[in-house]
């Protein structure tokens, strides 16, 4: 927040977290250790938190900071803490499943079922197939999700990602900050594609969690 003032963008800017909380939960317990990666947790034991902690812990923030999207914030198999969280806060906020769904129409299903999330991350090469992408898209978009197409780690300057975020209509793209060639490359490619549309080109802005393609 800090450094959105000091930048003049105050009031402009919203915060997206990625948690990726299954890397501090802990083993076997309802426990999530927010000192996993730091020599001293054991001194700091409000650390530790349950999954109720945990989602009462985010919903705060997201009291105190314009926070409108949060990715990953339990972990794949804490299904109830996923499911409390997004029915307290999933209204406003966006929750959004990525090792939790792994773009697989299967898991996608369960967590539209049980209500445990309300947006996909969608990693074409996560699930394999063009295809089954989409088919999760279209089963996510049918159930008032929102959709975000993601780069992966280790990318390439490849930027078909890119170019399924606007065929797809999913309004979102996460492909990082614009500081590595194959982050500008997608970033790139999103201007080529608004070049070509010309006055078909629709941005998605306060809709962006359920866009419309308004073309002419």
């Amino acid at each position: 927040m800090e450094a959105i003032e000091k930048a003049g963008y105050s009031g402009q800017c919203k915060v997206g977290m990625d948690v990726a909380a299954s890397e501090f939960k802990v083993e076997g317990e309802d426990c999530y250790d927010l000192g996993t990666w730091y020599p001293d947790s054991e001194k700091t034991p409000e650390l530790k938190m349950t999954g109720k902690q945990l989602g009462d812990f985010y919903a705060q923030l997201c009291k105190d900071f314009p926070i409108i999207t949060i990715e990953d914030p339990f972990d794949q198999d804490d299904w109830a803490a996923w499911a409390t969280m997004t029915s307290e806060i999933g209204t406003p906020t966006q929750v959004v499943g990525d090792d939790l769904t792994v773009t697989n129409v299967t898991r996608v299903k369960k967590a539209i079922d049980d209500k445990a999330c309300n947006a996909l991350l969608l990693k074409v090469n996560q699930i394999g197939t063009v295809t089954e992408s989409i088919d999760a898209v279209k089963m996510c978009k049918a159930s008032g999700w929102g959709v975000m197409c993601s780069h992966r780690s280790g990318e390439t300057e490849d930027t078909t990602i890119a170019d399924l975020a606007v065929g797809l209509c999913t309004g979102q793209i996460k492909t990082g900050a614009p500081c590595r060639s194959d982050r500008n490359a997608k970033y790139n490619q999103l201007m080529r594609i608004e070049e070509e549309l010309g006055a078909d080109a629709v941005y998605a802005g306060a809709s962006w969690r359920k866009p419309v393609w308004m073309a002419a």
